[in-house]
């Protein structure tokens, strides 16, 4: 639950920004009101795009069976856990560069049409990120927590509204480098997370060898089953008995991840 709110308040409060800059570029033309319509158009364009996405996702999974559809489940949660990843590098190293890059495409676009066409591809993206996202940790949490996953989303679309407003608003108290230097780090364990479900599954399903299983146990001090456990397992991908699989995924992940950033370390989005 807390890891739909943290993906849907990331990619929502992105899109939110991208509309902020471009609003306010507008507002700095001739004639603003054609090119305003425009960018509402591309904004509601991008969330149907990103709404059939999730419609054909759902559409897949209903005609798939048997292996086939624990083969599109598994890839999910890996394209999930890559896409977060992903984003994270990306953010590291075009976020400072992107309300130039905005408006630097809006000053291309043809009209109305071309500032619609600019918001609808970003508002796509970020939606179209989300859906894979939610639909790989709704793998991993279970069909009983959809109503819980669908709470925590709405929760975190309107905390990203509010936070959009706050940074247009300009509140000392709220550095937009802050926020998100802090949501890469809880992206990124989502992603570890997401990895070790990933891995759990194959390992189920005799797609792989555990190696060694378990390589210790801990679930006498802390079950992953349930209560501060089962929290951990679904945010940090905690395991009280895992194996060495998930655990070479683990510090693959990790040794990847961190030489990734570091290889590309550039100052964060201001």
């Amino acid at each position: 639950m807390l890891n739909a709110l943290i993906v849907v308040w990331r990619e929502s409060l992105e899109a939110m920004l991208v509309i902020g800059v471009l609003l306010a570029w507008i507002s700095r033309q001739p004639d603003p009101a054609p090119l305003r319509r425009g960018l509402w158009l591309g904004a509601a364009g991008g969330l149907l795009l990103a709404a059939a996405l999730g419609a054909a996702t759902f559409a897949v999974q209903s005609e798939l069976e048997g292996q086939a559809l624990e083969v599109f489940q598994v890839v999910m949660v890996f394209t999930a856990a890559a896409l977060i990843v992903q984003m994270v590098l990306w953010m590291r190293r075009h976020g400072r560069g992107m309300k130039r890059e905005l408006e630097r495409q809006a000053g291309q676009a043809s009209g109305a049409l071309g500032v619609g066409l600019v918001t609808a591809f970003a508002v796509a993206r970020e939606g179209a990120e989300t859906v894979v996202f939610l639909y790989g940790l709704g793998l991993e949490s279970g069909g009983s927590a959809l109503a819980a996953n669908a709470v925590a989303a709405a929760a975190g679309f309107v905390l990203a509204a509010a936070t959009a407003w706050l940074i247009a608003r300009g509140a000392r108290f709220l550095s937009y480098r802050v926020l998100f230097g802090i949501s890469e780090v809880l992206l990124l364990l989502i992603a570890a997370a997401l990895l070790a479900g990933g891995l759990d599954r194959m390992i189920g399903m005799d797609w792989i060898p555990p190696l060694i299983d378990p390589v210790w146990d801990s679930s006498g001090l802390l079950d992953d089953g349930r209560g501060i456990g089962r929290v951990l397992a679904d945010f940090l991908g905690y395991r009280a008995r895992p194996s060495a699989t998930v655990l070479i995924g683990y510090l693959v992940f990790w040794s990847a991840t961190i030489w990734a950033l570091r290889r590309g370390a550039a100052p964060r989005t201001a």
